[in-house]
């Protein structure tokens, strides 16, 4: 198997895609394409397409659009570009999906006797409505569960490229149990204090915690120093949802929205009941750095190099997180080698069943 990367800043598509092209180098044997466009390339995403087609000999494309796009030790933000990767896969291993074009059933076996749906590279469209319930039920059409990819974000029209351009809903590929696929996610947060039990809430505001008035509790957990600023705590101290049933630890993370103080309330982004949990938690430099070094580390040591992969990351990461442009992207190649990786940066993170938010997502393929 043999995963090929290009990827190029320019103003005019046409020579970003030579560029990314050149890139790649001989593209005969190549049977699926992964395609990310930045909002800022002029041009129709369906003329770009056909044209990659046509210089490739490539049949099949997934991907989206994006604010920015990804690739080994470096991003395309707030710039014209094009990342591309070409896989090698037997086409009998892998299928591509969207609205108009139905993913494998389950049970259903490829004709090397592969279970046809076993992972599945998704990508959606932010504006639908009932995009959770899309993601949880796409995942239960794979045999592993397990969904990795992004929404789609731009300043302008979004779209996702499922051998065609389309608009809504979700679109992707779905690859056979031959295909050998390891993923892994990084929150970039780590916890202020212990999880506490919602006793009483009202839509997303958190009025009680453990019996006592929800603000009451933030403040002790996130400590005299920072209680003192309020506002500017809540730019960098979130709520995390802890995922029922999850052996990892794994949880959702929300914004903070609002606090009333005369009422000791706290609002975050997401309906909350009594009965669930929550904790909260801070995101920085520091502990995303550390996040997605463990994340790395952990997989790097359970799997060794890749042959490649895939990186979506929130928006809300890249120089924001880490301090300057590309760093996040460097600390992916310095752990696993300057193989092939493209990507984009997302509005919203896909991961086995669940839409997240701030996270960085990666499927490496082996």
């Amino acid at each position: 198997m043999t995963l090929r990367a290009g990827h190029a800043a320019a103003t005019d598509w046409r020579e970003a895609a030579r560029r990314c092209l050149a890139g790649i180098g001989p593209t005969r044997d190549a049977t699926l394409g992964f395609l990310y466009l930045s909002d800022t390339l002029e041009g129709d995403p369906a003329e770009m397409l056909d044209h990659l087609r046509q210089a490739t000999g490539v049949r099949h494309w997934v991907g989206s659009v994006g604010v920015g796009v990804l690739a080994s030790g470096v991003e395309y933000l707030d710039e014209p570009a094009m990342a591309i990767m070409l896989t090698d896969f037997p086409e009998s291993e892998f299928s591509v999906f969207s609205g108009k074009a139905r993913p494998p059933q389950p049970g259903t076996r490829t004709a090397t006797g592969a279970g046809a749906a076993h992972f599945a590279i998704v990508h959606g469209d932010p504006g639908t409505d009932d995009m959770p319930e899309l993601i949880e039920d796409m995942s239960m059409k794979v045999a592993s569960g397990f969904l990795v990819g992004g929404l789609s974000s731009s300043r302008g029209e979004a779209y996702q490229i499922a051998d065609e351009v389309l608009r809504g809903g979700i679109s992707g590929v779905v690859f056979s149990d031959r295909i050998d696929i390891g993923t892994r996610l990084t929150q970039g947060c780590s916890p202020v204090g212990p999880r506490h039990l919602i006793t009483d809430a009202q839509r997303n505001i958190l009025v009680t915690l453990d019996g006592r008035p929800a603000l009451e509790v933030f403040k002790e957990d996130i400590g005299a120093v920072a209680a003192r600023d309020l506002q500017r705590a809540s730019a960098y101290l979130h709520a995390a949802l802890p995922v029922a049933g999850s052996d990892t630890g794994d949880y959702l993370v929300r914004n903070v929205m609002g606090i009333d103080p005369q009422n000791k309330l706290v609002a975050i982004g997401a309906h909350v009941e009594s009965g669930q949990s929550v904790m909260f938690c801070k995101r920085d430099a520091d502990t995303a750095r550390e996040d997605l070094e463990r994340m790395l580390g952990s997989i790097t040591a359970e799997r060794g190099r890749p042959r490649g992969g895939l990186y979506y990351a929130c928006l809300g990461r890249g120089a924001h997180m880490f301090g300057r442009k590309s760093r996040e992207m460097e600390i992916l190649r310095d752990a696993l080698g300057d193989v092939p990786l493209v990507g984009f940066a997302c509005n919203g993170e896909i991961s086995h069943d669940r839409l997240y938010g701030y996270t960085g997502v990666l499927a490496l393929f082996y």
